[in-house]
């Protein structure tokens, strides 16, 4: 079932995305993706790069669904899917991160278990090829959630995690962002000297741009998980939501599962990921209600842009956002996988 919600963007009604509200009488396992929402336009896109898009969620939603299908556990299958998304440049997750102002890349990542509430992040790090995968060790071999810099990649160092070179992350298309970025930012910050200001005109796609994954297995287990590569020309060891359990990723069997993409810093005032579910496990509230609540009445007001995948424990799916676009996909037990960028009516 399509549900059509209206999104509204600098004040002016440009579209009506359809929030992606499955709702199957029995689902025994179910995963979803994204790989970043924001100013994604198919009238931008070139023919060659939207299946090159397509295709390398196509291969991510999959290699979730063969681990759902065949017994494994929703956090496996959510880092399954995961880190074929931090290995392709495509996305601004591992291999194709973006570039911090100084021009080395920074990731975070965090995953939650649905059954217990564990939870494990890593927050800055510069030499480790899949930060989902360390945030996991974290959250079941050690006694911390969150581990950030030089700190992270020496608990990884001790786990036998080999370290790889930060310009691994290099690519020639987040380098050109960067540039862009730099010099919108100096020339905004030298006419009016103000930090804040500079960051804020930043469009969309410097400000944006997340993996994640939510998966269902057979068990009735739910897990959320998301890494990211953060702001282009961030500065200062920003950190974003991507990290941070309840703003960027959450999981709870008795709820839902949430991994969310956007403007980090409203997803973390407004402690996203968490609202949802509170809404789902206090309201009663659909996921697809719930995250439309929070994405479009509490985030966009504020100029909170972006968006979520939610997944119930009965397999219920919603993928929700407040952009013009959002890279997801889903599939659930016995079907064919779905594949969305734009806004598609």
């Amino acid at each position: 079932m399509w549900q059509r919600i209206s999104c509204l963007i600098a004040g002016l009604v440009f579209c009506s995305p359809l929030v992606w509200a499955e709702q199957p009488e029995s689902a025994p396992f179910a995963i979803a993706i994204h790989g970043g929402a924001g100013t994604i336009e198919k009238s931008s896109m070139t023919p060659e790069k939207e299946r090159a898009y397509r295709g390398k969620l196509e291969e991510a939603i999959n290699a979730g669904y063969r681990v759902l299908a065949t017994g494994g556990s929703s956090l496996d299958a959510v880092v399954a899917a995961i880190n074929i998304l931090e290995d392709s440049p495509l996305f601004n997750a591992g291999k194709g991160a973006a570039y911090t102002y100084d021009g080395t890349h920074e990731l975070d990542a965090s995953i939650m278990d649905g059954r217990n509430r564990q939870a494990g992040a890593v927050a800055g790090v510069k030499h480790v090829a899949n930060p989902i995968d360390l945030a996991r060790m974290v959250m079941e071999d050690s006694p911390f959630v969150m581990l950030a810099g030089q700190g992270a990649e020496d608990f990884a160092k001790s786990r036998g995690v080999p370290m790889v070179d930060n310009q691994t992350f290099d690519t020639e298309q987040r380098r050109q962002q960067l540039e862009r970025a730099k010099e919108k930012l100096d020339k905004e910050n030298k006419q009016d000297k103000d930090y804040r200001a500079a960051v804020e005109s930043l469009p969309e796609p410097f400000r944006m741009g997340t993996v994640g994954a939510v998966a269902l297995d057979k068990q009735g287990n739910l897990a959320a998980g998301t890494s990211t590569g953060g702001m282009t020309a961030k500065r200062y060891g920003r950190i974003g939501d991507a990290p941070v359990i309840g703003a960027g990723t959450f999981a709870d069997n008795e709820s839902c599962a949430v991994s969310a993409t956007g403007h980090g810093e409203y997803f973390i005032r407004y402690n996203v990921a968490a609202d949802i579910c509170a809404r789902v496990a206090y309201q009663n509230k659909s996921v697809a209600n719930a995250a439309d609540e929070v994405i479009n009445d509490i985030l966009l007001p504020v100029g909170g842009t972006g968006g979520v995948i939610v997944l119930d424990s009965k397999g219920n799916l919603a993928l929700t956002f407040n952009t013009k676009g959002m890279y997801r996909a889903s599939r659930v037990a016995g079907q064919k996988p779905v594949i969305r960028i734009f806004a598609e009516h």
